[in-house]
């Protein structure tokens, strides 16, 4: 490269010499022309770092892995000018788990990346569709508020893929409902009375609630044992085989031969408190909560420097059975259990060609799965739910309704679904169509629109590659800048 190099000639001047700017081959003070530097921002932009160093060694380009992550998140990485986004969508990311997330944004129309936030709130999506007005349409969620704050006008769609799940997990609760017997062994009662006994092997006058409730439950579970052991006994001597005994009660045919071998039912040996369950610090905690210390984060940290060796989540399950249990009112000990148990197990929907007992995630599965798709033993199935209770019949024909109408664009009959939804009388369809009529535009948009989440959960997903390529240490700047396009 030849440049001519010029001299000042007034003596006052700072600089003596210079040369002719060429901005077009090389950045001012820069090391490589801006043909290398695109070269070395591509290959960061599609490898990563260390990737990139050996690819560029072996083309020649000899250079560090900070220099290639420096090229790329520097301000003019050579993105390509942005255009105005009509139909925007966003979702949320992890940036540690449970901790932090950030927020997505995605062009659904030009199906590409146009940003990438550091947290998930609505004040910060607020804040960027004021800098973007000319979105219309707004494919959202969880940043309903924030939408509509930011953009008033825009349209705002739900996501047709999570409403069929609410309405799966509405299902799903029903069912559980009617499916109270559990089939896990229980353990006996012992001498000492567990209401009472903690797990320092003290006693506690004022047991939590929580504690009774799951008291009773084992009691009622024992009874349930009980009453099934004392049927096969009985079939066993009317001469009923041992496999036709499994096949009626719904247990396996190895459980009904131990128990023919028994005079007395098989329990689970109890097992002593470890330091990986919160319950091994029950005293500690039950000071801290009396004193009004209830943060999960906080309590998890004091139980670890006291050896407490499980995971946070664990904690959070007992410490919400707490709050759960001070918002009840105060019931006697006898009615913590809501729901009444069924001991006669045969009255529930039984699979026709195995005998079990058809699960409420089964059930719900099989609800909203129209005729069309379904197996012929998915076939039976149904036609036994719908035989054992009307109330199955009515989840089954309100869940072909809903996605009847989602396959058909056309959202007129939305209000009367929600009307007969909320007569059914059924509790979890009830809230289901209440939830569904407090943002009724967003659902009827979901139904007459074509945009949906699923590139936005794709874009998602190579988020996470791209986290785990990086070892889960790339911030958000370096996040965006390899996630947006050149």
């Amino acid at each position: 490269l030849q440049v001519s190099r010029w001299r000042c000639c007034s003596a006052t001047c700072a600089r003596q010499t210079f040369i002719a700017p060429n901005a077009d081959l090389f950045r001012p003070h820069g090391r490589r022309a801006r043909r290398a530097e695109q070269i070395v921002r591509l290959i960061g932009h599609s490898v990563g770092g260390r990737p990139g160093e050996r690819l560029l060694g072996r083309l020649g380009l000899t250079t560090s892995d900070d220099t290639i992550i420096r090229a790329l998140k520097r301000g003019d990485q050579g993105h390509a000018p942005e255009c105005p986004v009509r139909v925007a969508g966003m979702d949320d990311w992890s940036q540690l788990k449970g901790t932090s997330y950030g927020t997505i944004l995605i062009d659904l129309e030009r199906r590409r990346v146009i940003d990438v936030l550091e947290d998930r709130s609505a004040d910060a999506v607020e804040r960027w569709l004021k800098r973007h007005p000319e979105v219309e349409t707004i494919r959202c969620g969880l940043y309903a508020r924030g939408a509509t704050l930011g953009a008033p006008k825009a349209q705002q769609v739900a996501d047709r893929f999570h409403l069929l799940e609410n309405l799966r997990k509405s299902i799903e609760e029903q069912l559980s409902r009617s499916y109270t017997v559990s089939r896990r062994s229980c353990l006996p009662p012992s001498g000492a009375d567990p209401l009472h006994a903690n797990s320092s092997g003290g006693h506690d006058l004022m047991p939590s609630r929580a504690v009774q409730h799951q008291y009773l439950l084992r009691q009622r579970r024992l009874e349930t044992r009980q009453a099934l052991f004392g049927q096969v006994q009985h079939m066993a001597s009317a001469g009923v085989a041992a496999r036709d005994i499994a096949q009626e009660i719904g247990f396996n045919w190895r459980t009904v031969y131990r128990w023919l071998a028994r005079e007395e039912p098989i329990y689970r040996s109890p097992l002593a408190l470890k330091p990986s369950s919160p319950l091994y610090f029950e005293a500690f905690l039950k000071e801290r909560w009396a004193i009004s210390d209830r943060s999960g984060r906080c309590l998890f940290s004091d139980i670890r420097h006291r050896g407490y060796t499980g995971s946070r989540s664990h904690l959070e399950r007992l410490l919400s059975q707490w709050r759960q249990a001070e918002k009840q009112p105060a019931q006697k000990m006898g009615e913590a259990i809501t729901h009444p148990i069924i001991l006669n197990a045969t009255a529930q929907a039984r699979d026709p060609l195995t005998g079990y007992l058809i699960s409420p995630i089964t059930a719900a599965a099989l609800y909203i799965k129209p005729s069309g798709l379904l197996m012929p033993a998915q076939r039976l199935k149904v036609a036994a739910l719908k035989a054992a209770s009307d109330e199955f019949s009515i989840m089954r024909q309100l869940a072909m309704r809903f996605r009847g109408l989602l396959k058909s664009k056309d959202a007129t009959g939305l209000p009367q679904w929600l009307r007969d939804a909320k007569a059914s009388r059924l509790h979890t369809m009830v809230r289901y169509a209440r939830l569904i009529a407090r943002d009724l535009p967003a659902t009827a948009n979901a139904i007459e629109m074509p945009w949906s989440n699923g590139q936005t959960e794709g874009q998602v997903n190579r988020l996470k590659m791209l986290k785990r390529q990086m070892y889960g240490k790339a911030g958000v700047a370096l996040l965006r800048a390899r996630m947006l396009p050149l």
